[in-house]
């Protein structure tokens, strides 16, 4: 049997392609550019179209998982036009996924997808475990709210379903990082208002490893995503800078500055949701980075000439 991984080229779905090779598991991933369709003795890429409401069925063949993870990068402009692309990137997907199982034939028995921590409320106190009925009321909660029953629809036609709420991802190329890193190696880092905002975060091997350790044990339900570990906003900025054997000196960057800067973009970074991940380890599953310090001194080892 096979996995079909949707978002397969992106941070996330690189490094569950790699563990799916690791282990001898055949993937198929779907696309929107035809340059990205390769075709190896264990991977084969196909071509989709959500907006047009088209799939290359030949991508269902002989599949027994989809792992989903298809929606376009919040970390952008919110302009009106974009939150819709926002919106629709990730609902469209779920909904033609879901036409296709419904009217042809296949082996597709759990189907896992991307979820985010962002459904939460914005809360400094708040604990959320995924039975929280604490949740938020802007835009990136209702697009997750939207996202979640887009996907929760697939359980009727039988087939098992999980979601995974995924909080920041931490990679030393890709994603938050590299752009919190970059002035604070210049000696230019500082944090965000008032910096005591929570931020639930993940080292990508250990949410490539969730994504397949929910798959092998076939899981059903939801799980938070995210490291044992939160951390408020100041301390991982300062994380950041101790273990590049850089100083802080510059005041938190206030409120008003980022919402003239980002616009309504900027509660990306001055929301707070501290996030649970008692439930995905009572299952079993064991973080390789439990600490933001250990993920931290993993990834910028990696970076070329860097000594700890």
């Amino acid at each position: 049997m096979a996995y079909l991984i949707t978002g397969a080229t992106g941070l996330v779905g690189k490094h569950i392609v790699k563990r799916c090779e690791e282990q001898n598991i055949v993937v198929h991933y779907l696309t929107t550019s035809k340059s990205k369709i390769q075709t190896t003795d264990t991977c084969k890429g196909f071509f989709w179209d959500p907006n047009k409401g088209y799939v290359d069925k030949n991508a269902f063949e002989g599949v027994s998982t989809i792992i989903h993870l298809a929606g376009a990068n919040v970390s952008k402009r919110w302009t009106d036009s974009y939150k819709q692309q926002i919106l629709e990137s990730r609902i469209k997907p779920a909904n033609l996924l879901k036409e296709v199982l419904s009217e042809n034939k296949h082996t597709v028995s759990h189907f896992i997808s991307a979820s985010a921590i962002g459904i939460y409320e914005d809360s400094l106190v708040e604990f959320h475990a995924e039975d929280s009925e604490r949740l938020g009321d802007g835009f990136l909660a209702n697009v997750v709210k939207d996202w979640e029953a887009a996907v929760d629809q697939i359980a009727d036609l039988g087939i098992a379903v999980a979601k995974l709420r995924i909080g920041v991802v931490l990679d030393e190329k890709e994603g938050a990082l590299p752009k919190i890193t970059k002035p604070i190696k210049m000696y230019m880092g500082a944090a965000f208002a008032k910096g005591t905002q929570w931020q639930s975060w993940i080292h990508v091997n250990d949410l490539a490893l969730m994504f397949m350790f929910v798959a092998e044990e076939k899981l059903t339900g939801v799980y938070n995503a995210v490291a044992p570990n939160a951390v408020t906003q100041n301390k991982l900025i300062a994380s950041c800078a101790s273990v590049l054997s850089k100083s802080i000196w510059l005041p938190n960057i206030p409120k008003f500055v980022l919402k003239l800067m980002l616009g309504e973009m900027s509660t990306i970074l001055l929301g707070s949701q501290r996030v649970n991940s008692s439930k995905i380890q009572e299952e079993g599953f064991l973080f390789e980075f439990p600490s933001l310090r250990k993920a931290l001194q993993f990834l910028f080892k990696k970076e070329k000439n860097f000594k700890i």
